[in-house]
């Protein structure tokens, strides 16, 4: 057990310690956002036939080669009801978008290019070369693999995986993620508030959040400055698999929350780590297999460590890589020298016309303010230790 960690050796202990979770088979409608548990292959080719481009008409390449052909009209392909016939020479047959191309056609000619009269069709321009055709096969074949393990499916890998007809998907089994608030000041919010309450907010900005990154939040309450209250509500998280309590990890005479945890089986991972704001974080695992991470009491502090290390578990559990690459942006203003822990500022990221990324830091940082955080779109990170960073430096940042 480490007891301070660096934000690095933290998002490897949690990695390295939450395993993927089992995987259920859902079906397709049911399964946006969800990671995959295993990659799906196609079932069918796709398109399974060569198909119209366009609108117009299925003809012999060589037939129209020069303008002013004349070719008889033999019948008609539209999707969903082919052609079965086939195009012999100087001969033609209509077609719409998507339609199966006949036997002996390998070009269409676009109905802009046609003259209709009657029973026949005249090339209106030279025909250099077979086109407007789509190859059967094109998009996907038969056993091609349309989406990786470990992907998070989107609206369009949803779309692809459909037209391999497939309509149910082995996903990863959603982590459960149980959240506690601790405080007797704690009152829900849209009440009357007493003059020694303040409203407790952090569940609210961190269910959306666990959401957004592929977990299943439940919110189970506040719990009184009482071990046994707090009890209480460990008991009602049941079988979810991370549980997130907020603050009562001080070493105050009312701070009871790792105590009633350590007499419920958890074992610390770690204890502390060295980032500003969040240092209070901390991380254990409950002998009966399920994982406890807990946030500092302070709003602020509690949702950017949550992006950090919350964000990870749950990457962890599902079997996705936690790969948010750096990103680099130059500074608006310049920032001063940092301390020893590792510092992640909140800031508002934007573009000049150039497309140059500014980011700029807010003047409060204080780990209690929430304004600040809802009006950033970034955080810069600043390694310990660092000496000031001057305007226009280029400073790396995560996205919020």
């Amino acid at each position: 057990m480490a007891s301070m960690v660096s934000v690095d050796e933290a998002l490897w202990l949690i990695a390295e310690h939450i395993a993927e979770l089992t995987a259920e088979c859902v079906p397709l409608a049911d399964a946006a956002g969800r990671v995959l548990a295993e990659a799906v292959k196609s079932r069918v080719t796709q398109p399974p036939f060569s198909a119209s481009a366009m609108d117009g008409y299925a003809v012999r390449g060589e037939d129209v080669r020069r303008s002013n052909a004349r070719l008889t009209v033999i019948g008609e392909s539209v999707a969903g009801a082919r052609f079965n016939e086939r195009v012999g020479v100087g001969e033609a047959v209509r077609i719409f978008t998507g339609a199966p191309m006949p036997a002996g056609a390998d070009h269409v000619l676009i109905q802009e290019e046609a003259q209709r009269d009657g029973a026949y069709i005249i090339c209106l321009e030279d025909q250099k070369q077979a086109s407007n055709v789509r190859a059967a096969g094109i998009d996907f074949r038969t056993g091609e693999e349309l989406a990786a393990k470990g992907a998070t499916l989107t609206g369009a890998a949803l779309a692809l995986i459909a037209a391999g007809n497939i309509d149910r998907v082995n996903v990863v089994r959603q982590p459960r993620v149980a959240i506690i608030a601790n405080g007797d000041e704690l009152a829900a919010p849209g009440g009357e508030l007493a003059d020694d309450k303040i409203v407790s907010s952090i569940p609210f900005g961190l269910a959306p959040m666990i959401l957004s990154w592929g977990g299943a939040p439940c919110f189970l309450g506040v719990a009184r400055d009482d071990p046994a209250d707090i009890r209480r509500l460990i008991d009602d998280a049941g079988d979810c698999d991370i549980i997130v309590p907020i603050g009562g990890a001080s070493v105050g005479d009312r701070d009871f929350m790792r105590d009633v945890f350590s007499a419920r089986g958890a074992a610390p991972i770690f204890e502390k780590v060295s980032v500003k704001p969040g240092k209070p974080t901390w991380f254990a695992k409950i002998d009966d297999g399920r994982y406890v991470l807990g946030l500092p009491g302070n709003p602020a502090s509690a949702l950017v460590t949550a992006h950090l290390f919350l964000k990870a578990a749950i990457d962890a559990a599902l079997g996705r890589r936690n790969d948010e690459r750096t990103r680099f942006a130059r500074l608006v203003r310049p920032l001063p020298a940092t301390g020893p822990r590792e510092s992640y500022l909140r800031a508002r990221l934007s573009s000049t016309e150039d497309g140059v990324l500014m980011i700029d830091a807010f003047d409060e940082q204080d780990s209690s303010l929430l304004s600040e955080l809802a009006r950033s779109n970034a955080l810069i990170r600043r390694p310990s230790v660092a000496p000031p960073a001057a305007a226009s430096a280029v400073v790396p940042y995560i996205n919020l």
